[in-house]
């Protein structure tokens, strides 16, 4: 059972050290860049960094690194950092140790013990963060609501999403937690080696270039009324783009009037969505979505399911991840992703 509210904070206070502006929105002064910072990053804090929730001052250079929600945890992993507690995985964990297989293979190669796992499936478990004494929590890709940002705040600095919540590109990700972590030129080496790595694995596959390509979700085999899809605003639809493909507008438009990151449209008007030539999404082991979708009088007249250009991500298996690209998963998943695209691009018209 949960520890009460104020126990939590009572806590998390006793926790609490140098935090400053926990939700303020006044300009601060960005000391990420200070001359003479060291090799170890240690001349670079304090460090200021603005978010969706407010700014957030690092006073020194974190010994006690501490994630919540999906992915925080493999920026510092990646840069060589272990945290001392990180989100248990809630997805696409293959043998159901709560660690994503490609976390795993870094722990091993840091030859570091899997850290504390903060079990989220109601939420952020506070007084298991606030057990692991932090010094900075890291949830650049999150959920966090302003009522969890505050009660984090009182255990450790926190940094927030830039913009809106789960819309964080991996690109940023990795920006503002290495940034908190005193490593941000270290994490622009990393965006670099993995653009790098996008660039010459899309090269592989040139028929998926200019693709219109679009991740289809929240549909269930049990009913196809309605075509759910991921906007522009979320970053399984941005990484269409880093891989030389195209958002269609039938996905586009709508995304310009909403800063939701899911959207929905009747089956009644798929005809809408014919300007998409690939459709992928999430699917299940059976087949049983496919099949729906074909047999649907509305969705099987759907270019991409006529053709059969649609690839639906198994979802038992950690390539179910692959679409949603983060720092350690994209070298992880990204050969077996971009060969799947190429093979629906190979049956688009």
């Amino acid at each position: 059972m949960r520890t009460p509210r104020l126990r939590v904070l009572a806590l998390a206070a006793a926790l609490l050290f140098g935090l400053t502006a926990c939700g303020g929105q006044d300009d601060a002064k960005d000391d990420s860049s200070a001359a003479g910072a060291g090799a170890d990053g240690a001349g670079q804090f304090p460090v200021t960094i603005k978010h969706a929730l407010g700014t957030t001052t690092v006073p020194e250079k974190p010994e006690r690194v501490a994630t919540v929600n999906w992915a925080n945890d493999e920026v510092p992993l990646a840069l060589g950092v272990v945290p001392v507690g990180m989100a248990k995985a809630n997805f696409g964990d293959d043998d159901g140790n709560g660690v994503l297989p490609w976390t795993e293979d870094r722990l091993k190669e840091l030859g570091a013990k899997t850290p504390v796992l903060f079990d989220e499936t109601d939420g952020i478990d506070f007084e298991a963060v606030a057990d692991t004494k932090p010094d900075v929590i890291l949830a650049a890709y999150s959920g966090l609501t302003a009522e969890d940002y505050e009660t984090l705040s009182q255990i450790a600095p926190v940094v927030a999403y830039p913009e809106a919540a789960w819309a964080t590109p991996w690109r940023d990700i990795i920006k503002l937690n290495s940034k908190a972590i005193g490593l941000a030129d270290e994490g622009d080496k990393l965006i670099g080696d993995l653009e790098g790595q996008i660039t010459k694995t899309a090269a592989k596959y040139p028929q998926i270039k200019g693709k219109t390509a679009m991740f289809m979700t929240h549909v269930s085999s049990k009913d196809v009324s309605e075509v759910g899809f991921y906007t522009t605003h979320d970053t399984r639809t941005q990484f269409f783009t880093d891989l030389g493909m195209k958002i269609p507008a039938s996905v586009s438009e709508p995304s310009k009037d909403t800063e939701k990151f899911v959207l929905t449209k009747s089956a009644e008007r798929i005809d809408d969505f014919n300007d998409v030539d690939i459709v992928t999404g999430y699917g299940d082991d059976t087949g049983e979505l496919l099949g729906a979708l074909k047999k649907d009088p509305l969705t099987s007249k759907l270019n991409a399911v006529k053709q059969d250009s649609i690839y639906l991500l198994p979802g038992s298996t950690p390539l179910a991840t692959a679409a949603n690209p983060t720092p350690l998963s994209i070298p992880y998943v990204l050969d077996d992703y971009v060969k799947a695209l190429a093979e629906a691009a190979d049956k688009a018209a």
